[in-house]
């Protein structure tokens, strides 16, 4: 049964995702665009993913909902000083649209 008529994902498509190891759907439809045009999909995704019941994912979030970092991974490290905290960041904007500059921020008083 197809769960997103927009790019013809089926039930199936989901769980096979799910099953290695996407457990949201922003994670669903990063692999495969379900729930990423109309949107009509999204809550029968979610009730596919139900509660996340044996997903890695949400396992290893903490209590307050941040991700605990496993033991190959590393804290991440402070940015280099020359960089502002509060500055705004450079973006590079995608092929075929036009730059739009950045506007400048007063600091708060």
């Amino acid at each position: 049964m197809f769960v997103c008529s927009c790019f013809g994902i089926t039930e199936q498509q989901v769980k096979q995702h799910a099953d290695s190891g996407r457990c949201t759907p922003r994670q669903i439809a990063s692999a495969c665009k379900a729930g990423t045009d109309c949107g009509s999909c999204v809550k029968r995704i979610q009730a596919l993913l139900g509660r996340g019941a044996g997903c890695t994912t949400r396992d290893r979030l903490d209590p307050a909902g941040v991700a605990a970092p496993g033991p190959a991974e590393s804290a991440p490290e402070a940015a280099p000083e020359s960089v502002p905290a509060s500055g705004p960041a450079e973006v590079t904007p995608l092929p075929g649209t036009p730059a739009v500059p950045a506007s400048p921020v007063a600091p708060a008083a």
